[in-house]
């Protein structure tokens, strides 16, 4: 009763009040909150991983589709497909030898890089078909496996 009476010792009260309240967290409640981070990170993480694996290689097969889209283009106004030593680079630029039908402004705007930046290989005639379109994985070299595994368009889903 007597804090209602006396305003003045109802906001020293009260004020006191927000004070006690705005200590901060006990040096616990951070630990806690820390391995429950942890925690979840440890769970989640792996499954993230392996999304960005996959839209990788889904990446790489979409591209296979389309050059391979531009070849068949590039074939049809040339009677034949670029060789390998004219490479990719002939979807973009107009070969020195050949190409003598070739299409003013390309079959490709540009060359698209591979989902980790490398140029996608060509060969003509391929090991796997008619022409092989791949890349080397992340770590460019041939071989591997996971995310340094080599894709191909003979392998595209």
């Amino acid at each position: 009763m007597l804090a209602l009476a006396n305003p003045h010792l109802w906001k020293r009260r009260s004020s006191h009040c927000k004070a006690h309240s705005r200590r901060g967290f006990s040096l616990l409640e951070i630990l806690v909150v820390l391995v429950i981070i942890g925690i979840l990170i440890s769970y989640v993480g792996p499954k993230v991983l392996g999304r960005a694996s996959q839209a990788r290689q889904q990446k790489a097969f979409a591209d296979f589709r389309t050059i391979e889209t531009a070849l068949k283009i590039y074939r049809l106004d040339n009677y034949r497909y670029p060789n390998s030593a004219q490479g990719l680079e002939a979807l973009v630029r107009r070969p020195d030898s050949g190409g003598n039908n070739w299409k003013e402004g390309g079959y490709l705007d540009r060359l698209p890089k591979d989902p980790w930046g490398h140029p996608y290989n060509y060969q003509h005639p391929g090991q796997h078909g008619e022409l092989d379109i791949f890349t080397l994985g992340a770590d460019g070299i041939v071989g591997g496996d996971g995310e340094n595994r080599d894709l191909g368009n003979w392998e595209a889903p």
